[in-house]
């Protein structure tokens, strides 16, 4: 099995105080979620158990309000998250495809510089991500090309720490839908293009953060994105590009009422993967641009998998 990956989680608070820092924002945040730790072949996958750990490094200095433009208060953060994935597809066919599942637990640790006042610190498991239904297709044809293609129905359960007076929130205390589609084309037996196409819905939850004055809450919908072209050199090393978008495309509701402003991000850069044997290792580095009612840095994703 190969590429069946969810990524990044880092911690709650880092967009909760990046995004609210500097201006009086009323609405929720997006939770964490796959910002470009899927890269090269993403859509190709077969029968069988895959470990996985991904390792994504945040830091950003910069925030942008509603209308894209920098807040002169804004935090600093530096963060780092380790995921532990297993999936599996199995040899039963669902509507022609192998049925699978997967279960993905996040480890965070952020430290968060404020513009005034001391370093704030928190380490500790995230939401766990747990998906039951996997599909993964065998090659089609595109073009008289082999074409992959996965759907993901993922979920996100409220496990981690959220709403303790006087503690960092590791969670976002609402369950979350977040399927994807994800393909694979090879262009030519050197070249190929992969995406991977989220949809994000949060539940509304009564457990707002401490100190915010509200009884309930709900962050918007969203669609966030991720894309890469890459060349094969020999039979073991890739090289390419990636990029990721994410998307808000409706309000947030605060106490039931709906309130203006979406977020927004892009990421591009330069991405490699390495592979022996039943092992491969993936590399993508990101600068971010274009960001609205959230920070606004770099990342820097480290992926490794092995095929059992």
């Amino acid at each position: 099995m190969s590429k069946v990956s969810r990524g990044s989680a880092a911690l709650w608070l880092i967009a909760a105080s990046l995004v609210s820092a500097g201006q009086a924002r009323c609405e929720a945040v997006l939770p964490p979620v796959n910002l470009g730790d899927s890269t090269f072949q993403d859509g190709i996958a077969g029968p069988g158990v895959m470990l996985q750990q991904t390792l994504s490094a945040y830091r950003a200095g910069t925030s942008r309000d509603g209308n894209g433009d920098p807040l002169q208060q804004a935090p600093k953060v530096n963060s780092v998250a380790l995921l532990t994935q297993v999936s599996y597809l199995s040899e039963h066919r669902v509507l022609g495809a192998h049925w699978g599942g997967e279960v993905i637990v996040p480890f965070a640790h952020v430290r968060l510089q404020p513009a005034t006042g001391e370093a704030i610190h928190g380490t500790g498991a995230g939401d766990i991500f747990v998906s039951p239904f996997i599909l993964q297709w065998p090659a089609a044809s595109l073009a008289g090309r082999p074409f992959w293609q996965r759907l993901n129905l993922n979920v996100t359960l409220p496990t981690a720490r959220h709403g303790r007076a006087g503690r960092m929130d590791l969670g976002s205390g609402a369950v979350q839908l977040n399927p994807h589609y994800a393909f694979t084309w090879e262009a030519s037996p050197r070249w190929e293009v992969s995406g991977r196409v989220h949809y994000l819905w949060v539940d509304g939850h009564r457990d707002p953060a401490v100190g915010s004055g509200r009884s309930s809450e709900q962050p918007g919908q969203a669609v966030h994105l991720n894309t890469a072209v890459s060349r094969s050199l020999n039979n073991s090393l890739r090289i390419g590009g990636s990029l990721y978008v994410l998307m808000q495309i409706s309000d947030d509701r605060i106490d039931g009422a709906s309130r203006p402003g979406r977020e927004r991000v892009l990421g591009i850069g330069p991405s490699l993967s390495w592979k022996h044997g039943r092992a491969s290792l993936h590399v993508a580095a990101y600068i971010e641009g274009e960001a609205k009612l959230r920070s606004e840095g770099s990342r820097l994703s480290l992926r490794y998998a092995v095929n059992l």
